[in-house]
């Protein structure tokens, strides 16, 4: 049928209508849906839920939750909001900032081995070198480390310090790493290792390394005066270096020149540079040496807090055994070992010479710091052989090995060095564990392997570690804080990781707080545990579950991931920075407090 065009042109208007009210329905409707749509949920890149949080304030914990975007943190509190690419459920376990290795020795480790195992498994995020430092060389100095390695080989391609910190990074290693310069380093660079005096232009020559590789990212300068030849140097010399650190922002660290007979005056000079210097210092490895030296423990505690609160900030690191570990160079006069490791094997091959050196071991009162004299031969346990033909001798002491070979232990000291052709890797039985207990609870005390960072496997089993190299951080979590009750977790976890760092002047490492870098340990303070021994010291800790670096996650499930984590941490004239480079006076420079 037709339809009249009135009609058809009323049909159309109605259309126009319902379609127009249509559209401004489907209006409101999208309005109203925006208006009440959830949110789009952010992403992060990981996210650890429902730990017990440790901040490493030394506050007490809280359960919540922490959130890594890039290299930092993005959030820490009750309930991270979003999801996270990774999920990881740490309900029962603690949640704390990554340990600081305050002395490590991964130097060559980390050449051949990119894990650094033995600290990672303990939850360890940053290696701080330190006593001597791998440059500044010259060619001389390159040829002596190279004629005289060990179990590891590697090719010295760098110059300087700031060169050899970036070729780790290059490498693609799982933990930060950091250094001081050597006091010895620089002494040798310009001096070689004879007992003399620097003139004030080698002096000065001296200063311009230091602050070469403060200006590199050294922390600071370091030296170790019990051995040669770091022990010539005399204490103007030592406020020099250390001054020209403080110039650039870097404290004094060292291996004081006696940790028993003189441990007061040593601990008295270490409080003078600092003074002279203008800089914060600290004492390496605290600890009283020598049975005889025991008592001393306490005016050592008063020395150090009488300067804290007269204005000088003193702090100090240690490890957590009653055995040190170093070479047979400690049982023998400075003397003999001038020169170098060359010509001191050369003045032992001299009977004469050795005579005079067995008759001053044996001297009750050493004018030295003679490490077996306090230890006894039965307490001097040998770790570690360049000589395969010495090799089955790990493990013994020189006691023991004096009476097979049936000479005295001065003679068989002696004779080891030459036939091996180096210092012979020494644990020493020296300390008091009632005084280890003591030290680690100190506020102002951190903590340091003096180790480098082994696995058990390969090259490594070659030769014996002290324990701890695998067990040193693990220790403080485990016999001091949940068996012995020496400290809180909360501080301890505050002396791992906060007070290194603020030691250190390291700007947002060391703590749980948002912006800060994400280096994030996750244990189980039930279950953590060191299990290295004198007897089998290649034995990683377990109970660290998860450990990021930057993060990057460096260890899933107590298992290395091989992935490159790791960063030089520069210090704070590095003249990358902003606004970076040395000041003309110390007084320039925050330091903490």
């Amino acid at each position: 049928m037709k339809t009249s065009w009135t009609a058809r042109r009323a049909r159309a208007g109605l259309s126009t209508l319902l379609a127009a009210a249509i559209a401004v329905a489907a209006a409101i409707a999208s309005i109203a849906s925006t208006a009440t749509a959830k949110p789009v949920k952010a992403q992060h890149d990981t996210v650890i839920r429902q730990g017990l949080i440790y901040d490493g304030s030394g506050k007490p914990p809280f359960v919540g939750d922490v959130a890594i975007d890039g290299d930092r943190i993005s959030y820490v509190g009750p309930h991270a909001p979003g999801t996270g690419r990774a999920e990881i459920d740490a309900h029962g376990k603690a949640v704390s900032p990554g340990f600081i290795n305050m002395l490590a020795h991964p130097e060559e480790s980390l050449l051949v081995d990119k894990r650094a195992l033995s600290d990672l498994t303990q939850g360890v995020t940053l290696e701080v070198m330190g006593e001597d430092s791998m440059g500044p060389l010259t060619p001389a100095m390159k040829a002596d480390m190279t004629r005289h390695q060990g179990d590891i080989h590697y090719d010295i391609d760098w110059t300087t310090l700031g060169e050899y910190l970036e070729k780790l990074q290059q490498k693609g290693i799982a933990p930060n790493v950091a250094s001081f310069v050597g006091a010895g380093t620089v002494r040798i660079n310009v001096l070689g290792e004879d007992n003399v005096q620097p003139t004030p232009a080698q002096l000065l020559e001296m200063r311009g390394l230091v602050r070469q590789a403060m200006q590199e990212g050294a922390l600071g300068v370091t030296t170790a005066l019990i051995y040669n030849p770091n022990t010539y140097a005399k204490t103007p010399e030592l406020i020099a270096l250390a001054s020209e650190s403080a110039l650039c922002g870097g404290m004094y660290i060292a291996h004081m020149r006696s940790e028993g007979d003189r441990i007061g005056e040593a601990v008295q000079e270490t409080i003078d540079i600092a003074k002279g210097s203008g800089a914060p210092a600290e004492i390496y490895h605290l600890k009283v040496a020598g049975q005889v030296n025991w008592s001393k423990l306490d005016a050592v505690i008063n020395q150090v807090q009488a300067a804290r609160a007269a204005g000088t900030r003193i702090t100090a690191d240690m490890y957590l055994y009653t055995a040190g570990a170093t070479g047979l160079d400690v049982s023998m006069p400075a003397w003999v070992q001038e020169g170098g490791l060359d010509k001191w094997i050369a003045r032992l091959k001299d009977p004469a010479i050795r005579a005079r050196v067995a008759a001053e071991m044996r001297d009750p009162n050493p004018t030295w710091e003679n490490l077996l004299q306090r230890a006894g031969p039965k307490g001097a346990l040998l770790l570690e052989f360049k000589n395969p033909a010495l090799k089955p001798l790990t493990g013994k002491t020189l006691d023991e090995v004096a009476t097979m070979r049936g000479m005295s232990p001065e003679e068989a000291a002696m004779q080891l060095v030459v036939e091996d052709g180096s210092r012979v890797g020494t644990a020493y039985f020296l300390m008091s564990e009632d005084n280890v207990r003591r030290e680690m609870a100190l506020p102002w005390v951190s903590f340091g392997s003096d180790a480098s960072a082994p696995a058990p496997e390969g090259i490594f089993l070659q030769s014996n570690e002290h324990p701890r190299a695998y067990g040193n951080f693990v220790r403080v979590l485990a016999k001091y804080v949940r068996d012995e009750k020496a400290v809180s977790l909360e501080e301890a976890i505050r002396k791992l990781s906060a007070l290194p760092a603020q030691n250190l002047s390291l700007k947002e490492r060391g703590m749980l707080r948002k912006g800060y870098f994400a280096d994030v340990v996750v244990f189980d303070p039930r279950t953590v545990q060191d299990h290295a021994t004198y007897e089998r010291p290649h034995q990683l800790s377990t109970g660290v579950k998860e450990v990021w670096v930057n993060g990057v996650e460096a260890l899933h499930d107590g298992q290395a991931t091989g992935l490159p984590s790791g960063r030089f941490v520069r210090g704070r004239a590095w003249t990358g920075y902003p606004g970076g480079g040395c000041r003309t006076a110390s007084q320039q420079w925050t330091w903490s407090k």
